[in-house]
């Protein structure tokens, strides 16, 4: 069912969880039908999502199968493929004082689940976290991006069908709707957007103590150390920063390089927009467009002044936005003062390595950090000094494909991961589980009254049982 959040739709809200607490969701047999059916979905409906993708964002088919509908089939394939070992209780050893007894790792579903999903990829980043509460024994209610209409609108009339109505419910709207939503009890709410709405939605969330993931973003920098091929280094930035017009949350969102190395690649990253655009990007079919009016004159608004080395031509009638670098921007610049979430890569001077991490080190923490670099000795460094969600080496915004990554942000750029087993963890309470048999009763050793013979065993115990942990470190 799909509904405005009205008086129905709290009471829609209160229904899921009412069948959580039936049991619903819990068994293994119901999460895997659910994650079939949604499987089943993405292939039968295919054409329609790509139509609705197209419609909101001017994505070709080719980009929706491959970085929307495609990443959510890995990820449910995965899944399925892994889940029954992922809800295995796992066995943990028992300290000497407790024994006889064995403890166990139980993963145990939340209850509802409240995922809010964005605009720019709104078939991955709303049904990746959905097929993670429910493959978690969740129910889940979803509240599609309203500012993908369209993409909006088709999930919330396919899920119902697909998925069980029960348990799953897709509630449409704009900022009144999902404010009012946030007044709802949730076991947990799953957000992906901006730092300034997660601020919005955490507070929200403290008034049930109710566990948040922001997935946020952030500006992702990219280092290119001197030592870096500038073919493939330019073809590698030019497809993960424009893919979806720019508007990725881990799309490179600028490069740091000494002046040599901007020069080297620049001539490189020229002819891979050519290469994968043609002359003319705005005729591209590959090449999609800004969401609304109000992010295209956000992003034109950063190029006022601004006199690009690559691109830099708009059309508002199209909301298009050519593929556009600029070389030798400040760290002052409007261009850095906010992720920049469009077709817009600037190229920021320093003079090596020491100052890159310098550059990186004093802005907030990145979802993703890129270094182009053929030493080994450097990757580590930049590991070792370097705070990010993620880290790519020699690639951008592809470790999102990984199903056994985790997939989140550190400080500013989000709270939480998921994808994988990660998802499981996110969406589960781990309960500690501890059985012990009545006979022989060994915790009589140490109950009150604490007599002089008592207290001697406990010392005793307790001085062996340290000098045990340390002689097996």
């Amino acid at each position: 069912m799909t509904e405005r959040l009205t008086s129905a739709a709290s009471a829609r809200v209160s229904a899921v969880r009412d069948a959580f607490r039936a049991g619903t969701t819990k068994p293994l047999a119901w999460r895997l039908r659910q994650l079939g059916a949604l499987r089943r979905m993405l292939v039968e409906q295919g054409d329609a999502l790509e139509g609705a993708l197209a419609t909101d964002l001017a994505k070709s088919p080719t980009e929706s199968q491959m970085s929307e509908i495609g990443v959510v089939m890995g990820e449910i394939d995965n899944t399925i493929r892994h889940l029954r070992r992922w809800l295995r209780p796992k066995r943990v050893s028992v300290p000497l004082a407790v024994a006889p007894a064995t403890a166990r790792v139980v993963r145990e579903p939340l209850g509802v689940v409240l995922v809010i999903g964005p605009w720019n990829y709104p078939v991955q980043l709303a049904l990746v976290p959905l097929a993670g509460a429910l493959a978690a024994g969740n129910a889940v209610v979803l509240k599609p991006s309203e500012l993908a209409p369209a993409t909006s609108a088709l999930l919330a009339r396919l899920l119902p069908h697909y998925l069980d109505p029960s348990a799953i419910a897709v509630i449409e709207g704009g900022v009144e709707e999902t404010t009012e939503l946030l007044t709802e009890k949730f076991d947990h709410i799953f957000f992906t957007g901006n730092a300034r709405v997660g601020r919005i939605v955490a507070k929200a969330a403290a008034e049930h103590l109710t566990p948040v993931t922001l997935e946020l973003g952030g500006k992702s920098p990219v280092y290119v150390h001197e030592d870096a091929d500038p073919v493939s280094t330019a073809d590698r930035l030019v497809f993960g920063k424009f893919l979806n017009a720019g508007q990725t949350c881990v799309a490179p969102d600028y490069v740091l390089a000494t002046p040599e190395t901007a020069r080297r690649l620049l001539p490189h990253l020229r002819d891979a927009v050519t290469r994968l655009y043609g002359n003319n990007p705005q005729a591209s079919r590959d090449f999609g467009r800004i969401v609304n009016d109000r992010q295209f004159a956000r992003l034109s608004g950063l190029l006022h002044g601004v006199r690009p080395d690559i691109g830099g031509r708009t059309d508002p009638t199209t909301r298009y936005i050519e593929p556009t670098i600029v070389d030798g921007v400040g760290l002052d610049s409007p261009l850095m003062r906010e992720e920049i979430f469009g077709p817009i890569l600037p190229i920021v001077h320093v003079s090596g390595a020491d100052h890159a991490i310098e550059v990186i080190s004093t802005r907030e923490k990145p979802l993703a950090l890129y270094l182009f670099t053929t030493s080994r000795a450097l990757v580590r460094r930049f590991l070792r000094d370097t705070s990010s969600g993620a880290f790519g080496v020699s690639i951008p915004a592809a470790h999102l494909l990984v199903p056994g990554l985790p997939f989140g942000g550190v400080g500013e750029s989000g709270i939480g991961r998921y994808h994988g087993e990660f998802s499981i963890d996110t969406f589960s309470h781990s309960k500690a589980v501890l059985s012990k048999p009545s006979r022989p009763d060994t915790l009589k050793l140490i109950y009150p009254p604490f007599t002089a013979k008592r207290d001697a065993f406990i010392r005793l115990f307790i001085a062996r049982t340290g000098h045990r942990r340390e002689s097996e470190r």
